[in-house]
């Protein structure tokens, strides 16, 4: 696959739309090879192939730097797990987990209130769905939950004074992260049909290009 022509937006979309709760990477792989990229069309091909091949030991990788940055601040933790929360509402397999499982909790107390938290019925245009579905939270738009849970971070993190080690902690992840996908070599695995498969699964209108 030539993810020199994978655009940032569609490999944004790729990993709204991604699994979850696939596992990360082996330390061992995550730590295998490193090389220089030969150009400037091969390291943007490979920071694209790598950001989506090992995006969850990517996610784990900032969280783990910010948890670091906040180690005697509990409730400056307390607004970086409000933060991944709400990094974690804008992927569409976990909002739907997420939406599920706390739907299943209300049910066991509160069958009418459950029953108000499904998600509307999406409109069928000539026989099947939107591509361009909304996704429902507790069925409420999740861009509430998103808004809210942002607005609820960004109060922790001014109350707990570390916004500049929030923006410091974010730095550092995010430098790490693009040094890493920019010098790890793309395995084998990275370019074979079965990863090209997965990426087409997930990547909105692949098929139609």
């Amino acid at each position: 696959m030539d993810w020199g022509t994978v655009s940032t937006e569609d490999l944004i979309e790729a990993l709204k739309e991604v699994e979850w709760s696939s596992p990360p990477r082996p330390l061992n792989e995550f730590f295998s090879k490193f090389t220089l990229p030969r150009s400037s069309t091969k390291w943007n091909s490979r920071l694209k192939c790598n950001l989506y091949y090992y995006r969850t030991n990517y996610f784990l990788m900032v969280m783990f730097i910010l948890g670091l940055g906040f180690l005697r601040r509990p409730l400056a933790i307390v607004a970086a797990m409000s933060t991944a929360l709400t990094i974690a509402f804008l992927n569409d397999s976990f909002a739907g987990t997420f939406s599920e499982k706390v739907t299943r909790t209300v049910r066991r107390f509160s069958p009418h209130l459950a029953a108000k938290m499904r998600p509307p019925l999406m409109p069928v245009l000539r026989g099947r769905p939107s591509s361009k579905r909304a996704i429902y939270i507790c069925g409420r738009p999740r861009w509430q939950f998103v808004l809210m849970f942002s607005a609820v971070s960004f109060i922790l993190w001014f109350v707990s004074c570390g916004l500049l080690t929030l923006l410091w902690a974010l730095a550092i992840g995010l430098l790490a992260t693009i040094m890493h996908a920019s010098f790890r070599t793309p395995n084998l695995k990275a370019r074979l049909n079965t990863f090209r498969e997965e990426f087409r699964a997930v990547w909105r209108n692949y098929s139609d290009i």
